[in-house]
């Protein structure tokens, strides 16, 4: 063909579905914007629940943005992408997840402009990341260091969390079972920061009773009975002995076949296994425990055993209850029973009890002296109320977390946003060219988070932002700490009101939010490729079509 004009080459398969250039860059915007949209009704107090269905049939109703986002299913890359961020700032710090997909919402839109106008996605991202570490300095140089001795401070604090939580009826409860069960967990003793509460503190939700008889146990219970029904079920100051092993006869590793050419064999096989395991038990019995607690089955017949020597049993308990078994009790798990010393026996459990809880029973290992893992009971009308309540105390114990890591504060109610918005506009002046538009639009953007607070309460939003943004402005010292009272909508001192929030929440947002719209606007090219079944292919494929080439198992059927 003469000069450029070649023939169409086609590379990828005809199903492929194919965004390019700046109808990719739309795209993500668009499908980030529908993301934040989602859960842009739950911030702040007067938040709104939302109900989801799962396949199955199951209700969740709920305000947290990452057990929203956790249960809706989507189809757009951007948007699995977005959702993503939810997961990792749960994971991170806990809170805030809300919070982190409206800003990258925001983010992601204040760049449409600048790609309408021609702006490349690289100098949006070099003032996106330049933003980012000014703004992270603001932060630092606003936040004040809070005394971890005075808890009040630090009720105040997880209560300021809980305030936007559909339990922020009852957030001196959840604040305090939050804050006991912390103090139980953290390892002051340790070289680094230790507060495993994921670890060592279970909740046990349990339907009836009401939310005053919510506890944090001193001590650990569990969902198990004892294996014989006249082994003891209360035992005061008991010896307590941790197996992960079977007390049941073991069978051979690879296939064993046993010959038996007399009617007496199989009597002799029957009676080796029964002293086999008669040993085993007096290798514990010996130790004089009072309870045993093992990982894997164990027989009837040392079921016998044992009762004979006064031992109450627990059999097939999980890992994870085993290891707090051990915090609790002070005991060492032991892997074999020859190898058992006095030192692993666990003495620190005051009460060994077994009691019956609704339709279940339950066994307590209570009045423990010192424990490092503890239990706490939610009890609650519903199951719906339970799971909500389950997810709150999870939020108010990883900000309990994050101040016992990093005891430092930031105002909440918007006025951080707000307060790194105002001075990232006024250092907008010192950068230099075509940054300067994207670095004063996340200025602007920022404005994002106390704009969905007053219009969550009903404000009147440009009369409240425009108010706030002039107190911002001011020359007072006390400028930083004007927010949004969430319940009025009225401007308010979060200093007067109380309202703070974590420093490493707050900064954690601001990363994830920033790096990730980044991320997505520098994609320039999605392609989402349709794979049919082989099979499937085959039965609808027109007879006349070549026979296609395959490898591997696909040829080997």
């Amino acid at each position: 063909l003469p000069g450029n004009q070649q023939s169409p080459f086609i590379v990828l398969n005809m199903n492929t579905k194919r965004e390019k250039g700046k109808q990719a860059q739309f795209s993500n915007i668009r499908a980030g914007k529908a993301v934040s949209d989602i859960v842009r009704t739950t911030l702040g107090p007067k938040a709104m629940l939302k109900m989801l269905m799962d396949p199955l049939g199951g209700i969740v109703m709920t305000n947290d943005g990452n057990a929203i986002l956790r249960e809706i299913d989507v189809a757009h890359p951007a948007a699995k992408s977005m959702i993503e961020l939810a997961r990792a700032q749960d994971e991170e710090v806990g809170d805030g997840t809300t919070s982190v997909i409206i800003l990258a919402g925001e983010m992601l839109s204040t760049a449409e402009p600048f790609l309408i106008k021609e702006v490349h996605p690289t100098v949006l991202v070099n003032a996106y990341y330049k933003a980012l570490d000014d703004a992270i300095k603001i932060g630092e140089s606003m936040s004040t260091k809070l005394d971890l001795s005075n808890d009040d401070e630090i009720h105040n604090i997880i209560k300021s969390c809980l305030g936007t939580k559909f339990a922020s009826k009852w957030d001196n409860l959840i604040s305090n079972l939050a804050l006991q069960a912390l103090k139980v967990v953290h390892n002051k003793s340790s070289h680094v920061f230790d507060c495993d509460f994921k670890k060592y503190a279970k909740t046990e939700k349990i339907p009836g009773g009401s939310l005053e008889d919510c506890h944090v146990m001193n001590g650990i219970m569990i969902n198990k009975d004892i294996v014989h029904p006249e082994m003891r079920r209360k035992i005061e100051n008991p010896r307590v002995l941790l197996l992960d092993c079977t007390l049941e006869y073991k069978k051979g590793e690879s296939m064993t076949n046993m010959e038996i050419t007399k009617e007496g064999d199989f009597a002799i096989a029957l009676e080796q296994e029964r002293k086999e395991l008669k040993f085993v038990c007096d290798m514990i019995s010996k130790w004089n425990p009072d309870v045993v607690i093992t990982e894997k089955g164990v027989s009837d017949l040392a079921c016998h055993y044992l009762q004979k020597a006064n031992i109450s049993v627990i059999r097939r308990l999980r890992k994870t209850d085993n290891n707090r078994a051990a915090k609790a009790t002070g005991a060492t798990i032991v892997n074999r029973p020859e190898e058992i010393q006095e030192s692993d026996i666990g003495k620190k459990c005051g009460l060994f009890e077994i009691t019956k809880l609704g339709d279940e029973y339950f066994t307590y290992f209570l009045k423990c002296e010192d424990p490092k893992a503890c239990t706490i009971l939610l009890r609650g009308a519903s199951k719906d109320v339970l799971n909500e309540m389950e997810r709150n105390l999870q939020d108010a114990l990883c900000v309990g977390r994050n101040i016992l890591a990093c005891p430092q504060l930031v105002p909440g109610g918007g006025a951080f946003e707000m307060e790194v918005g105002a001075r990232l506009l006024e250092k907008s002046s010192e950068v230099e060219g075509l940054l300067q538009l994207p670095y004063k639009a996340i200025a602007r953007a920022l404005e994002v988070i106390p704009k969905t607070l007053s219009q969550n309460c009903g404000a009147d939003v440009i009369r409240i932002i425009t108010d706030l943004r002039a107190k911002h402005n001011e020359t007072n010292p006390e400028r930083a700490f004007w927010g949004i009272n969430g319940t009025t909508g009225k401007i308010e001192s979060m200093k007067t009101l109380n309202v703070w929030d974590t420093l490493s929440v707050k900064q954690q947002t601001l990363k994830t939010s920033i790096e990730s719209a980044c991320m997505l606007l520098r994609i320039d090219d999605i392609v989402s490729g349709v794979k049919k079944r082989e099979k499937a292919g085959r039965e609808t494929a027109p007879q006349d079509q070549p026979p296609q080439e395959t490898f591997g198992d696909a040829r080997d059927g």
